[in-house]
């Protein structure tokens, strides 16, 4: 892979719902585009980096290349049951089954704390291992995009050649960002606007 090609090189913009899903930020750092297959977890560099942004792990967490595989388990697993709830299919019983199994490594538990006179309850994930925390919280996030409000507005981006998955902000919206919007329309414009063919004489 050429430098200007890495993912380093080629940071992507945040699609609608990354900034609230976690799990959509996950399963878009992998997915197809015109100038070819990007992936933001190539290696365990670009995994923990990509956790630490997002304060899944606490920084100097080191994880290796059987950490970052699972992570991108976990990442296959989601695309797959996303894909399936937006094209209103059944969704693969084995990433089903990942995802709860994600759930279930560091299970989040509620617990009552008095703060400015008052009980307030917080959620925390108890265990040893940042990354099977991670996992899970991960994981949970999945579970509300699957089933939470912002399932109904899921979809994949309508412009040919990129596979990344958004939440719509507003009904009409079809691509997953403006740069894949303004390359449809660019499309669109030369098409009815290009020279019409003469027939040879």
């Amino acid at each position: 892979m050429d430098a200007a090609d890495s993912p380093a090189a080629t940071p992507m913009t945040q699609v609608p719902g990354e900034d609230r899903h976690v799990a959509l930020a996950l399963v878009n750092t992998e997915f197809d585009r015109p100038q070819g297959p990007y992936d933001g977890l190539g290696d365990a560099h670009g995994a923990i980096a990509w956790l630490t942004e997002r304060g899944l792990v606490p920084p100097g967490v080191a994880i290796g290349e059987q950490e970052r595989e699972r992570l991108c388990r976990l990442r296959h697993s989601l695309r797959k049951l996303l894909d399936a709830h937006v094209r209103d299919t059944t969704p693969d019983p084995t990433a089903l089954s990942a995802l709860n199994k994600a759930l279930a490594t560091a299970p989040a538990v509620r617990e009552v704390r008095w703060e400015e006179e008052r009980a307030v309850v917080v959620t925390r994930h108890p265990g040893d291992d940042a990354l099977d925390v991670a996992v899970t919280v991960i994981a949970e996030d999945g579970v509300d995009l699957l089933t939470g409000p912002p399932s109904g507005r899921l979809a994949v981006c309508g412009a040919s050649g990129c596979t990344r998955l958004f939440v719509r902000n507003h009904g009409a919206r079809r691509w997953c960002s403006d740069r894949c919007g303004n390359r449809v329309r660019a499309a669109r414009h030369y098409l009815d606007h290009r020279s019409p063919q003469h027939p040879p004489a």
